[in-house]
């Protein structure tokens, strides 16, 4: 069966930071993001990762950027990248198992453990590149 994630770029725009993620199981920072369960909608999927991972409420829609095929790194066949601007952050996230650091970053000085994957999508929001269908 096919199964299906989201992913986050939640932006500050008018201070050009971006919203990532670095988890205790995986080297990198990352968008944030998870898997959607089974009856669950992509909307329900973002808000509830966004909460989970960020403290970040949704204010308004996500709009749906891009789908992608992701063939790595991964158990998710597909992802659904959206663009996040109205939001609020109720609290900073504090570190636990799962997520050992998280915040807002300038978009042009990204941590250097950025993954690959997520410059990429971040470039095609920000400068406007026909996305890629791989992830």
């Amino acid at each position: 069966p096919m199964t299906l994630g989201v992913r986050a770029i939640v932006l500050k725009e008018a201070e050009g930071t971006v919203f990532l993620v670095r988890h205790t199981y995986v080297p990198g920072w990352y968008l944030p993001g998870g898997g959607v369960e089974r009856g669950e909608t992509m909307a329900q999927a973002l808000a509830k990762e966004l909460r989970e991972e960020g403290n970040i409420e949704l204010t308004g829609e996500g709009e749906l950027f891009g789908v992608y095929h992701n063939k790595r790194a991964s158990v998710r066949d597909h992802v659904a990248l959206y663009v996040v601007r109205h939001f609020r952050q109720t609290a900073p996230r504090l570190p636990d198992k799962e997520i050992a650091e998280s915040g807002f970053f300038p978009l042009d000085a990204l941590p250097d453990a950025t993954t690959q994957s997520t410059r990429r999508r971040i470039a095609e929001v920000m400068d406007g590149r026909v996305p890629e269908d791989i992830w």
